[in-house]
């Protein structure tokens, strides 16, 4: 049981070493979707989730473990989205550009479904880049994640 959370799925790692540094700046523990029990999730104050954007989306377990929540079990906490992501600008393709314009990245649907869970979207949904599929991380992007935690 921790009062701070940050829930992940990462496939190469990105997203599970963005989870780590927020954890690590907001004073809370960072956890694996699949590891997550429910007992985890009492007395819990504040909940990061995180995902690679993976087909506009976030991963399939990460949509899961969030729906699965009753409409008010989060009621009183703070939440806040993040993905990790191939920046619409470091990409060659235009027609991954028009994609991402069109479907957009995983961190929206992840705020989407947080917030019909009862809890405060306590900071906007953020993105952190990667520089191909499996990484690494855009330079700057790790220190960008924790920055941006610490608001909440």
């Amino acid at each position: 049981m921790a009062e701070k959370l940050v829930v992940y799925d990462s496939y190469f790692g990105n997203t599970q070493r963005v989870s780590e540094a927020i954890a690590e700046a907001i004073g809370g523990i960072a956890q694996k979707v699949d590891a997550v029990q429910e007992s985890d999730l009492e007395g819990l104050k504040t909940l990061f989730v995180g995902s690679p954007t993976r087909a506009f989306r976030p991963t399939p377990a990460i949509l899961t473990f969030i729906k699965t929540f009753e409409p008010d079990k989060l009621t009183g906490v703070k939440a806040a989205a993040f993905d990790t992501r191939i920046p619409k600008d470091k990409t060659n393709s235009g027609f991954l550009r028009f994609m991402i314009k069109l479907f957009g990245y995983a961190d929206k649907h992840i705020e989407k479904a947080l917030s019909k869970t009862g809890a405060t979207i306590a900071l906007p949904s953020e993105g952190f880049g990667v520089t191909d599929t499996e990484g690494p991380l855009v330079e700057g992007d790790l220190e960008r994640a924790i920055t941006w935690a610490k608001q909440i």
